[in-house]
């Protein structure tokens, strides 16, 4: 399998990732920086929390990286003398010795070959360095991964999901683990994490939906479609996760990993 690049909005995101900066904001809390470390953020979306790396670091540097246009287009919003952002596939990195930190929030689920990816960000890291990862794992987003798989197969849509591949990797928290240790760190810790979320408004649910969950499906339906397809999402969506309070409920399993070259 191959990774596909799907294109973002950065500010739609922006306004809908209220969880992902939740969850990106906790391991930024973890760090204990010196202030001159040299940090690499993979899959930075709009740049936010890569700039709030950055004022922990002030005689370092923070690079942040995406493949989506969209993403860094609003990224580079958030550029000053220590960060800056760039155009970038996490497959592609070709860093050698370079970052004492290499950090991820929410985005390695969307990479399928996570050999290459660990064998990248070591040769990225100086010794000594570390990663920090968290990316979805196995059981993620269960609700929404069974209504579009439901509404994929529609007679209506099916046609267009013929060569359709699965863009998520979302491995168990234990073939997770024998990856990471098949590689060369001298110290690494995996572990699983539920972060399961109410949505405190449907439209709060539906931002989600549209940025990023259905991007990777709805480019491929013919456009006198389109808002078809995304209604009969967004209307079982609400159907099945909707409760009583009219909070929208959904399931987010997280892996972490630390890992120390």
């Amino acid at each position: 399998m191959t990774n596909t690049v799907f294109e973002f909005d950065g500010n739609k995101y922006k306004q809908a990732s209220t969880h992902q900066k939740e969850w990106g904001n906790k391991i930024i809390a973890e760090f204990k920086l010196t202030g001159d470390e040299r940090i690499l953020d993979l899959g930075c979306g709009e740049g936010i929390l890569t700039r709030q790396l950055s004022q922990l670091v002030p005689k370092g540097f923070v690079l942040g990286i995406d493949s989506s246009k969209g993403m860094i287009e609003t990224a580079k919003e958030q550029e000053s003398s220590n960060v800056s952002f760039k155009l970038l596939s996490i497959n592609d990195i070709s860093f050698s010795n370079e970052f004492d930190l290499i950090y991820s929030n929410a985005t390695l689920h969307w990479i399928i070959d996570h050999k290459n990816l660990l064998n990248r960000t070591y040769k990225a890291l100086k010794k000594q360095g570390i990663i920090r990862f968290n990316f979805a794992g196995d059981g993620n987003c269960s609700t929404f991964f069974k209504v579009v798989k439901e509404v994929m197969e529609h007679t209506e849509y099916k046609y267009f999901f013929k060569a359709f591949e699965w863009p998520w990797y979302m491995p168990t928290l234990m073939d997770y683990k024998q990856l990471v240790d098949s590689c060369d760190f001298i110290e690494t810790k995996v572990w699983g994490e539920n972060a399961d979320r109410y949505f405190q408004t449907k439209d709060e649910m539906i931002k989600w939906i549209d940025q990023p969950s259905i991007v990777p499906f709805i480019k491929l339906v013919d456009e006198s479609k389109r808002l078809q397809f995304r209604e009969e999402i967004i209307n079982e969506m609400l159907k099945l996760s909707e409760q009583i309070d009219g909070r929208c409920f959904e399931t987010f399993r997280r892996i972490n990993v630390y890992a120390k070259k």
